[in-house]
């Protein structure tokens, strides 16, 4: 199961008791920013758009969500 609520964040920060200040971003937007670059990387946007790469990109994320969740 893919989880989408941003439950799991990338680089949260934590204050000096341990408490979590500031979330970062979520492991989904992460991996799909990592993702991203090896889609444009592939001449994804020369052929088939900055939207379809960036939807691309979202379900390579949602892939490796569901792989880390095994």
């Amino acid at each position: 199961m893919v989880n989408h609520d941003n439950s799991d964040t990338a680089f949260p920060s934590h204050g000096t008791m341990g408490e979590v200040v500031e979330r970062g971003m979520s492991m989904r937007d992460y991996f799909a920013a990592k993702a991203l670059v090896i889609v444009a990387a592939a001449g994804g946007i020369d052929h088939i758009g900055p939207q379809e790469c960036a939807s691309a990109a979202y379900e390579i994320a949602d892939a490796m969500l569901a792989e880390r969740a095994k």
